[in-house]
C-alpha cells in the first residue's frame, strides 16, 4: 500500500457479532498502519455532533447504527498519528471494520530547536514543565462546565475481562480554581454490572490490609467508601494540580519538578498542534517511577500525562523488558489526556490501573494433630494426600513440649497423615508429664492440653506439588476508566440534584437520572465477550 494513501478500511469477518442484540451497533478497530498494533485510546468522534468514544485497550470501539443511517462522518485521531475522516456509510454492519492510522508526518524538530526563552536560550525540560504548571489556571476552565462520558471499572485476569461494571455519568465541575473532590458533583444516568462477562466474587471484595486477603503489594489504596469513580478522579493529577494526588507526583504544582529527573524526549502532535515531549523518572530502593508528559508548544497546555510506578524488588511474570526498558513489576499506572475545545483544555480520558493480590486459603494444609503421650508420637492429619519424599524428611518438622524443642527419631508416612516419633528425651518428657494420656490439638479453639505442645511443619508438599500452608495467591489487574463523550462548557449543576453519594459504592442504592437526550450516549463495551 502507498504511504500517501490517507486511509483504508479492511474487513475481518466476525460471525459472532451477528445477533439481535449487536445489530444496534457497528464495530471497528483502530490499528497502526505501519506495525498493525492496536491504537489504544484513539479518539472516535462523530463530526459536527460533539459526540464520540475512545478506543479500548485492543483498539476496538462501537458506534450506534443510527449514525450510519444519518449519513454521518467519523473523525479518527490519536496523538502522533494523522487525523482521518471516514464516512460511516463505508462501514459494514456484519463485520469488524479495521481502520489503519498512519504515523504523523508533521515536522516538529524545527519548532523544537527554536523553543527559546526571552534571552534567546533554548528551553530546558524543567523550564517547559514549569511553564506548563504555571499556565494551568489559564489553559483550563475556571468556570463551571460538565463532562458526560462512559465510565467502567473491571478486573483483567489471564487475558479476560471480569467483573465489568459500566455506566454513563455526567460530572459537573465548578472549574479548576475549585477543589474537585469537594465541589464537583456527579449525576448517574446509568450504571450496571455487565453479566456477559465472567464474575469473580473474591476479586470484587474490598481491599483488606488487616487479614491481607486482598492487597496491593508495595502500595496502599484507600477505599474512599468503596467508590471506584471517586478513586479515579483523585488520580487526575492535572485537575488536582494544587492538592496531593499520588506518590512522587505529590502536589503537581509544588512537588512534581522537585521529585523527578526530567529530560527532553521525542516531540509529538495532537490535532495538528505541536507538542513538547518530556520524559521523567525517579528511583528509590524499593520503587521506581517513569513517565512522560506532552505539552503544547503554543501555550504550554498539558495534553497528556503518563505515569507508571514499579516494584524495584520484583520482576514481572514474563521476565520481559517493559516500555521503560527494564523488567520490574508494575504496581500501578495512570494515563490522562486532555483535548482543546474553544481554546480551553478538557478531560478526554483517564485510565487508572493497578495490580492486586487475592489470598485464598491454602490448597494444602494441616487439618489437625493428635499427640499420643504414652507412646511418644505426633500424628499430623492433612487435607490432601501427601508427597512421601518431602513428608518423610524429619528436617521439615519441629516439635516442642512445654516450650522445649526435641528431636525426631523416625517419620512414618501414610496416605494423608504423618506420624512423628520423638527422640529419647521427648519420651522421657512424656513419662514425666502429668495429665491426660492423649489430647486432640485444635489450634483454632486453643485447648489447654494443646497449649503444652507446639508443632511446626514446612516444605511438605501434597501429591500435586502444593506446599503446606502456602497461601493460594492470585494476581489480578484492576482498571478504572472514564472516557468523555460530550463536553458542555459553561454548564452548571442543577440545584439540589440527585447526585451520586461519593462515600458509597457506585452499585449501592445510588440515584439514577436519565435526561431527555439519554439515547445520544452509549457504553463502549469491550469486544471480548463478543469475540469469545
Amino acid at each position: 500500500m502507498s504511504i500517501r494513501m490517507k486511509f483504508f478500511i479492511m474487513f475481518l469477518f466476525c460471525g459472532a457479532m451477528v445477533n439481535a442484540q449487536q445489530n444496534e451497533f457497528f464495530f471497528g478497530k483502530v490499528e497502526d498502519g505501519a506495525t498493525g498494533e492496536p491504537v489504544v485510546f484513539a479518539n472516535i468522534r462523530i463530526k459536527n455532533r460533539a459526540l464520540g468514544v475512545i478506543t479500548n485497550i485492543d483498539g476496538s470501539f462501537r458506534i450506534p447504527m443510527k449514525y450510519k443511517d444519518y449519513g454521518d462522518i467519523l473523525e479518527v485521531s490519536s496523538m502522533g498519528y494523522q487525523n482521518r475522516e471516514i464516512a460511516i456509510a463505508a462501514f459494514s454492519q456484519m463485520e469488524l471494520n479495521i481502520i489503519l492510522l498512519q504515523p504523523s508526518t508533521i515536522s516538529l524538530q524545527e519548532a523544537v530547536v527554536k523553543a527559546k526563552d526571552k534571552r534567546g536560550k533554548r528551553l530546558s525540560a524543567k523550564q517547559i514543565v514549569q511553564r506548563a504548571i504555571d499556565a494551568i489556571p489559564y489553559n483550563y476552565p475556571s468556570v463551571s462546565f460538565s463532562t458526560i462520558g462512559y465510565y467502567r471499572d473491571y478486573q483483567f485476569n489471564e487475558g479476560a475481562y471480569i467483573n465489568l461494571n459500566e455506566g454513563i455519568l455526567n460530572i459537573y465541575d465548578q472549574g479548576f480554581d475549585q477543589l474537585d473532590d469537594k465541589t464537583s458533583e456527579t449525576l448517574m444516568f446509568n450504571f450496571e454490572l455487565n453479566t456477559d462477562f465472567e464474575q469473580d466474587s473474591l476479586a470484587r471484595t474490598a481491599y483488606d490490609y488487616d487479614s491481607y486477603k486482598k492487597i496491593i503489594k508495595k502500595a496502599y489504596l484507600g477505599a474512599y467508601g468503596g467508590n471506584e469513580f471517586r478513586i479515579l478522579r483523585i488520580h487526575d493529577a492535572i485537575r488536582n494540580y494544587n492538592v496531593a494526588s499520588y506518590d512522587y507526583i505529590g502536589t503537581l504544582k509544588n512537588d512534581f519538578i522537585e521529585n523527578h529527573n526530567l529530560f527532553r524526549s521525542k516531540d509529538s502532535d495532537s490535532d495538528n498542534e505541536a507538542l513538547y515531549g518530556i520524559k521523567f523518572w525517579k528511583r528509590h530502593l524499593n520503587y521506581r517511577a517513569h513517565g512522560e508528559i506532552f505539552i503544547s508548544q503554543k501555550d504550554f497546555a498539558i495534553h497528556k500525562l503518563e505515569y507508571t510506578m514499579y516494584n524495584n524488588r520484583q520482576t514481572n511474570k514474563k521476565n520481559e523488558k517493559n516500555k521503560h526498558g527494564h523488567k520490574q513489576k508494575v504496581i500501578f499506572d495512570v494515563l490522562t489526556e486532555y483535548r482543546r475545545i474553544n481554546n480551553k483544555m478538557y478531560l478526554n480520558y483517564i485510565s487508572f490501573h493497578n495490580s492486586f493480590e487475592v489470598r485464598k486459603p491454602p490448597k494444602f494444609s494441616v487439618d489437625s494433630t493428635l499427640v499420643n503421650m504414652p507412646d511418644g508420637f505426633y500424628t499430623i492429619y492433612f487435607n490432601k494426600p501427601v508427597d512421601s519424599v518431602s513428608a518423610v524428611n524429619p528436617k521439615n518438622y519441629d516439635i516442642k513440649f512445654n516450650q522445649e524443642k526435641f528431636g525426631i527419631d523416625k517419620v512414618e508416612v501414610y496416605r494423608d497423615s504423618v506420624r512423628l516419633y520423638g527422640d529419647s528425651d521427648f519420651m522421657q518428657a512424656m513419662i514425666n508429664a502429668k495429665g491426660e494420656t492423649s489430647a486432640l490439638l485444635n489450634r483454632k479453639k486453643g485447648q489447654e492440653a494443646g497449649a503444652m505442645f507446639e508443632l511446626a511443619v514446612e516444605n511438605v508438599k501434597d501429591q500435586l506439588g502444593n506446599l503446606v500452608n502456602d497461601p493460594d495467591i492470585h494476581e489480578y489487574q484492576q482498571f478504572r476508566e472514564f472516557f468523555a463523550q460530550r463536553i458542555k462548557p459553561d454548564s452548571r449543576a442543577p440545584f439540589d440534584g440527585p447526585f451520586m453519594d461519593k462515600k458509597k459504592p457506585l452499585f449501592k442504592n445510588q440515584p439514577m437520572v436519565r435526561p431527555k437526550d439519554y439515547q445520544e450516549y452509549w457504553m463502549n463495551t469491550p469486544l471480548q465477550a463478543i469475540e469469545n
